[in-house]
């Protein structure tokens, strides 16, 4: 009987560890899949509309333009000083492309954290320990290369300087992956938005400078988060 009893907890045991190794191992992320998620992109599916105003401001506050976008149809309305205008983003003509390159722009600096996973045609280098050409600080850097086909600023770079959370705090653009930097700026006031993470201000060294993401507001399905 002892031996029975023995016999049967191996044979429970052998069954209980191939189950163990039947588990699927799950892929590691790539760095750019972790700074999306730092950012709640597992949220992101839920998202129904997201409303936000961009405008950059010197000296005073400067022009602005105010955005309604449902991504799940790609229905967009944008509202300016002197325009209102509806279109869906399969569907341009002259005047809505205007808006639509505009868009394109403002929804880049809103979504960067997302746009590193959602962007074909771009290559991701590997991290590296640098000191940020803004805060003077040690963070981490890959660069983001735009392909050289399609889109509206192709062949682009971005040096993107995030901290061991994976939360962005600075960026460099280059354009046409020039050496010399075109712009660089931080990621800061961050908001948490039912945990999509969205920097709401972005500011130059020394400049009396600041891109600001106004009125963020997101639907997720049935709920409203502002």
């Amino acid at each position: 009987m002892r031996a029975l009893t023995i016999c049967l907890c191996l044979i429970l045991f052998m069954s209980c560890k191939n189950q163990d190794s039947e588990k699927p191992v799950q892929p590691e992320l790539s760095i750019a899949q972790k700074i999306a998620h730092a950012h709640g992109y597992e949220h992101w599916d839920k998202v129904e509309q997201i409303d936000f105003t961009f405008r950059v401001d010197r000296d005073q506050p400067g022009g602005f333009r105010s955005w309604q976008w449902q991504p799940k149809t790609n229905d967009i309305t944008v509202m300016t000083a002197s325009d209102t205008l509806s279109f869906n983003r399969a569907d341009l003509d002259s005047i809505s492309a205007r808006y639509d390159r505009a868009f394109i722009n403002d929804k880049f600096w809103l979504m960067i954290p997302f746009q590193l996973v959602w962007d074909e045609g771009i290559t991701v280098s590997s991290p590296v320990k640098i000191i940020s050409p803004v805060q003077k600080k040690q963070l981490n850097k890959i660069t983001l290369l735009y392909s050289d086909d399609g889109g509206y600023t192709p062949g682009d770079a971005y040096d993107l300087f995030y901290n061991d959370e994976y939360l962005i705090e600075e960026w460099i653009f280059r354009r046409g992956n020039q050496p010399e930097p075109g712009l660089a700026c931080t990621f800061e006031s961050y908001e948490d938005f039912n945990g999509i993470k969205l920097a709401t201000e972005h500011k130059k060294d020394g400049e009396n400078w600041n891109l600001k993401l106004l009125g963020i507001k997101v639907k997720m399905n049935d709920q409203v988060v502002d």
